[in-house]
């Protein structure tokens, strides 16, 4: 029996997330809508609520509730309507308090009780709305906090910018619709930086009606299969997002790598220069004093988080190897080296004129010199990480 097609829809706002449902809609008028809230409470399991609407008769027009994991209850709606309306196209709109990416990964992932839900529907590509006037905002609002969910629990609290970020991010199509603002640059500047924070996704800034027919008719199908292998993968610690060579009203991305280890304490006094009108900045790090961690470096405005993450691949190491996607294999064979394996530095800056080559400079001048490299891994990890503290000294 043919599959179910799922498109999943996500937006920085109510309207937008309407707008950009309505416009899908219009291009597939027999899909079936399921709409989706999601209140936390105190304590246990959140409310999970659900509107469902289609224009087909065999689908009535519904509103219900239920207390339990939003992740087996939206797996039960869809199973329940793919064996009730065959290959049915499902419209799944998020709310915008669900850290998309990690959400569909928990979608997806084959379970014991109910199956795989890619047995039953295909993934068209994920299509998230931007306003511009609120993502602009957000993407500087440092100062308050957020939780999303993520598919298994309410994750960590996160500033307005890192969940802006994080929901462009996981996109495969952008829709940036002109701003109703009397600021006409507000729309296209959104636009640019949207589209810089995730290279990789299609970005539509007029009306899917205008768009070229292969254009609209690329949104009503399925993308490649074993998607959930290439969602797991972007949720790498050693997965840097594609930086864009090109700039576009001012907003630029720089890449930055290195194969020699970081001295923790020049990296501290060079950050303001690295930080300096900064947006995004995702990448990973190799710390003298922490040789055996990866070590993330997320930002999002004026906020930089620096976590060990992973560990870094060894050669002997066949569980490890064995859990990394088949993506973190082929990078760690593509960048191997005999004596320092798969470490490495990379860093995907992106924001507003940044100085590429200053921070370029200020970074190459925080790596280790040839004498400190010298002294080997007992004098690495002997080196003040004003940074991340004290490493374990396992």
């Amino acid at each position: 029996m043919p599959k179910g097609l799922l498109s999943v829809v996500a937006g920085n706002t109510p309207g937008i997330r309407a707008d950009v449902v309505d416009r899908l809609r219009r291009l597939s008028p027999r899909a079936v809508l399921l709409s989706v809230s999601i209140q936390g409470r105190d304590k246990g399991y959140p409310v999970v609520q659900r509107f469902l609407s289609g224009h087909d008769a065999s689908v009535r027009e519904a509103s219900w509730s239920a207390t339990g994991d939003p992740v087996v209850i939206l797996r039960q709606d869809l199973m329940s309507l793919r064996r009730g309306s065959g290959p049915v196209h499902v419209v799944l709109a998020l709310p915008g308090d669900v850290d998309v990416l990690p959400f569909l990964v928990e979608l997806w992932r084959a379970r014991v009780a109910s199956g795989y839900l890619g047995d039953s529907y295909e993934s068209a590509p994920v299509v998230v709305g931007v306003e511009p006037a609120s993502f602009m905002v957000d993407i500087g609002c440092v100062h308050q906090a957020v939780r999303l969910w993520n598919g298994r629990e309410r994750g960590e609290a996160l500033s307005p910018a890192e969940a802006a970020v994080r929901q462009v991010e996981a996109a495969d199509v952008l829709i940036v619709p002109g701003s109703a603002s009397e600021d006409e640059e507000q729309a296209p500047a959104a636009a640019a930086v949207a589209s810089h924070l995730n290279a990789r996704a299609r970005l539509v800034t007029s009306g899917l009606e205008g768009a070229g027919p292969e254009s609209r008719a690329s949104l009503m199908r399925a993308v490649p299969s074993g998607v959930e292998g290439e969602w797991r993968a972007r949720l790498e610690p050693v997965t840097v997002p594609r930086a864009r060579c090109d700039a576009d009203r001012g907003v630029e991305s720089v890449l930055w790598r290195s194969r020699r280890p970081l001295h923790p304490g020049r990296l501290a006094d060079a950050l303001p220069v690295v930080m300096r009108g900064v947006v995004r900045g995702r990448g990973h790090l190799w710390l003298c004093s922490r040789p055996d961690a990866v070590v993330t470096w997320c930002s999002a405005g004026a906020s930089l988080e620096l976590r060990e993450a992973d560990r870094w691949l060894e050669p002997l190491d066949a569980a490890a190897w064995a859990a990394a996607s088949p993506q973190r294999r082929t990078l760690a064979s593509w960048f191997w080296d005999d004596y320092y394996g798969e470490r490495r530095n990379e860093i995907a800056l992106t924001g507003i004129t940044l100085a590429g080559q200053e921070i370029r400079e200020a970074l190459d001048a925080a790596l280790l010199t040839v004498a400190e490299l010298s002294h080997g891994r007992a004098g690495w990890t002997a080196v003040p990480d004003p940074l991340l503290g004290s490493a374990d000294p396992r």
